[in-house]
């Protein structure tokens, strides 16, 4: 018998579903790519929305290094402790109105045996068909909160670029799982799209509602849908007004932010170089690397 290719990948239906359309796979993973939790809280927001089915699971044992990414205890409906392991989730769903349906695998980025985790999901791809997969990221950057967020977007797909407004990567230097994700699947001639979203690097601790909203909106071009973002867009109003008063506090920290402000005003609005550097930069910059 050949061994499974895909041990640690456990399903949690008795067959997979074999009649979405066209599905497109999102992957989004917190660390190292993930500033403001932007695009893990994304990625979460557009799975709820479509009451995503959970139908399987990436095992954590062989991926993690659980004195780094800890196990979390929690308490169940009924008083037991439970211990919840940083895992990825397989998520599936119908989308109304849209020529695709929607997986999402959303996890925390694993410390171990990279390859073998992407070769995970790329079978987990494979076994839904996804017509493309689409990875989310967030950085931080020398940008305003008070001011509209940049996200850019890279593919090798010459059609999805002329499509969607993306560009060709160029980056070069260190990188993290999505990166690496996406390249296996290239590798296996898999369509692939990143974005990736900016968030102020003057309140990195802060989750950033906005930026997740900006990467719903990209998102809802993706799948070719309208994605109601009530919540996210009240969230994304606090989020901006709390900041700013918090800044207001501080005298330095104001003149930071409107010099800001007047950088990011004078720049050229459709001109995406200056956010891929600033994407670059930050790959490149980040420790570990």
């Amino acid at each position: 018998m050949a061994p499974d290719p895909a041990p640690h990948l456990i399903w949690n239906v008795d067959e997979i579903p074999t009649d979405l359309r066209s599905p497109i796979l999102i992957a989004a993973f917190e660390g190292w790519n993930d500033a403001g939790e932007a695009s893990s809280t994304a990625a979460r927001y557009v799975r709820d929305h479509f009451e995503a089915e959970h139908v399987a699971t990436i095992d954590a044992e062989d991926f993690f290094d659980f004195t780094v990414a800890r196990p979390n205890v929690c308490i169940d409906d009924n008083d037991a402790r439970q211990i919840v392991w940083p895992s990825t989730g397989i998520h599936v769903a119908r989308v109304p109105g849209s020529a695709h349906d929607l997986v999402c695998a959303i996890g925390y980025e694993p410390q171990l045996r990279w390859r073998t985790f992407v070769d995970h999901l790329a079978i987990t791809a494979e076994a839904f068909g996804a017509s493309m997969v689409c990875t989310l990221g967030a950085l931080l950057t020398d940008v305003p909160h008070s001011r509209p967020t940049q996200v850019y977007g890279g593919t090798d797909d010459e059609e999805l670029a002329l499509r969607l407004c993306l560009s060709p990567p160029t980056y070069e230097g260190p990188t993290g799982i999505v990166g690496v994700l996406a390249a296996g699947l290239r590798d296996r001639g898999v369509t692939t799209a990143s974005f990736w979203a900016s968030v102020p690097a003057y309140v990195s601790n802060v989750p950033s509602p906005k930026a997740a909203l900006a990467l719903v909106e990209r998102l809802s071009q993706v799948l070719e849908v309208d994605l109601p973002c009530t919540d996210l867009e009240i969230a994304a109003a606090a989020y901006e007004r709390q900041v700013t008063e918090l800044a207001a506090e501080d005298d330095g920290t104001m003149e930071y932010v409107e010099q800001l402000e007047a950088d990011f005003d004078e720049e050229t609005v459709d001109d995406p170089d200056s956010l891929v550097a600033e994407v670059e930069d930050f790959l490149r910059n980040q420790p570990g690397t």
